[in-house]
């Protein structure tokens, strides 16, 4: 049973990469990573998440061919149990399924379906990289020299996490590359709460379950929140 829940988990990343990937060369008019710089975040994404390399190249070729699929983002808000805040992203060729499912998703676990905005101004949109490291404030100071509009660099145990402007994600990931760097665990732009709250017995299972609920929705990309798991 335990191998069979790991599996349908990668499954639904891999779905959900492979979807991304799509959209991206065709917003991109390009299946070349390197003519298309959304693109190739995206792959690099998705290697990180060790999506497996067939899954990539189906994508990029559904993409090469003459479908015309159109995906489109969408961010939904709302509450969960005692002062948990949610944000929901997705991407979805059906907006009217995806908002009536999110809105269900909500309303029968637990939550409260919020107005647009209602969430987010708790939030920052933030771009985060994270490698190997052990000097995070050398890696700080080769950022601030690139001219990279870093907020900051923090060492957690033998990783470096740096948070960096949405805007100077990709300015960062190269600068790190010319410095040295080859490999990461993580290069996202996400939404960071401002203030984390914690949730205890049944507040935390109802939340558990909403957040489970809402990913396992084949057009959510990425739920965020504001609880310290």
């Amino acid at each position: 049973m335990k191998k069979a829940q790991t599996d349908g988990a990668a499954a639904k990343v891999n779905s959900k990469y492979g979807i991304e990937i799509y959209a991206a060369a065709k917003q991109g008019g390009s299946v070349d990573p390197e003519a298309n710089s959304t693109l190739k975040f995206v792959i690099d994404r998705a290697k990180q998440a060790q999506v497996p390399k067939h899954v990539i190249e189906r994508a990029l070729e559904k993409a090469s061919g003459s479908g015309d699929e159109t995906f489109i983002t969408g961010r939904y808000e709302g509450f969960g149990p005692n002062g948990s805040l949610i944000i929901v992203d997705t991407l979805t060729s059906n907006v009217n399924r995806t908002a009536t499912n999110v809105r269900t998703a909500f309303n029968k676990n637990g939550g409260t379906y919020g107005a647009a905005g209602s969430v987010s101004y708790l939030f920052d949109e933030t771009g985060v990289i994270v490698f190997a490291g052990d000097d995070a404030d050398d890696v700080l100071e080769t950022l601030l020299d690139a001219e990279v509009d870093v907020r900051d660099a923090e060492q957690q145990d033998d990783q470096v996490v740096v948070y960096t402007e949405p805007s100077d994600l990709h300015k960062a990931i190269g600068a790190l590359r010319q410095s040295g760097v080859s490999e990461f665990s993580t290069t996202e732009i996400t939404m960071l709460p401002q203030a984390e709250v914690t949730l205890e017995g049944d507040d935390l299972a109802t939340f558990e379950k909403l957040v489970d609920v809402l990913e396992s929705d084949e057009d959510v990309q990425t739920v965020h929140h504001n609880v310290s798991l």
